[in-house]
């Protein structure tokens, strides 16, 4: 009997309790910004188009490539993605090696979850505005249905800002939880 036994109980009272919830929502944040940036960076697509360059002529054709780096809104995208990715697989490794449970880094992680919905959410509305533009044009300023010709590229465009949608989600759920955990606390 040294005394220390009663400290190591009280020390471990303070520990952290690693929660689950938690754990889960950010690895499903890390794996659906991962595909979301991978389905959109491998989209490409070739096709030769008809262009009518005089009325009375036939057309001519052109070979014409959709890429996701054409447009600041898709390059926007797939690079916010892949920050929220790495800050995912980043905070996880923190929370885990956490055992004591650091106030700080958990206030630091909780703004940098806010930072990545802010993020990605931005990111989601410019590549799905510039997407509904290609997907119906507009007649007003005369662009053309984009997806008319690249239909493929476009179901890229589509499935990767859905899931890109669905990582910040997750990414919003892991701010509302630690919002409830701080009112819990203070009540």
């Amino acid at each position: 009997m040294d005394g220390l036994e009663g400290k190591s109980e009280v020390a471990g009272n303070y520990k952290r309790k690693l929660n689950h919830g938690d754990l889960s929502l950010r690895v499903l944040a890390l794996a659906l910004t991962l595909v979301a940036a991978i389905v959109l960076g491998v989209g490409k697509q070739n096709k030769v188009v008809p262009l009518k360059i005089i009325p009375t002529l036939p057309p001519v054709n052109v070979a014409v490539t959709a890429k996701w780096q054409y447009s600041s809104a898709f390059v926007f995208n797939v690079v916010s993605n892949a920050i929220a990715c790495s800050y995912a697989a980043i905070s996880l490794l923190l929370l885990l090696a956490d055992k004591n449970g650091n106030k700080g880094l958990a206030m630091l992680i909780l703004l940098l979850d806010l930072a990545m919905v802010a993020l990605l959410f931005s990111a989601n509305g410019a590549a799905g505005a510039v997407g509904l533009v290609g997907y119906q044009g507009n007649s007003h300023v005369q662009w053309r249905k984009v997806c008319d010709v690249f239909g493929e590229f476009c179901s890229h465009v589509a499935v990767a800002v859905v899931l890109s949608l669905l990582g910040s989600l997750a990414f919003f759920l892991l701010v509302a939880l630690a919002a409830m955990r701080i009112l819990k606390k203070t009540n």
